[in-house]
């Protein structure tokens, strides 16, 4: 089974606990819609599995600053951010810190926008 590619072994339930990303290990380990997820801990995995879906991040781990400007973006996990209670993650490379550009716009028009290009997305995938 993949290892979740969007968060790359990191934790999910620790960017809610600890605030931060945190690597997770193998022997902590369960799966979600044919997703390999690591934890910090068998209780971080215990969580995971009473509602993996408050755990997994939006838009399938696209990078949110991309979906709200209709782009697929590889997110890096260490950039992410926790808006309502639900994950987000974005690109950082040495050219773009998505992150920031997002913090830099109104975010509540960025989130419309990814949403309803997401909406879009899963459409068009469906349909396909």
């Amino acid at each position: 089974m993949p290892q979740s590619p969007e968060i790359q072994g990191y934790c999910p339930v620790a960017y809610f606990v600890a605030g931060e990303a945190l690597e997770g290990k193998p022997e902590f380990s369960a799966s979600h819609e044919g997703k390999l997820y690591y934890f910090v801990s068998d209780e971080a995995k215990q969580e995971f599995e009473k509602a993996p879906e408050k755990y997994i991040p939006a838009y399938a781990g696209q990078c949110a600053f991309g979906m709200s400007i209709e782009k697929e973006f590889e997110p890096c996990p260490k950039h992410f951010k926790i808006i309502d209670d639900k994950l987000y993650l974005f690109l950082h490379n040495d050219d773009t810190d998505a992150l920031a550009l997002w913090n830099k716009e109104d975010e509540s028009k960025c989130l419309a926008n990814a949403d309803k290009n997401w909406a879009a997305l899963q459409t068009a995938t469906d349909a396909s």
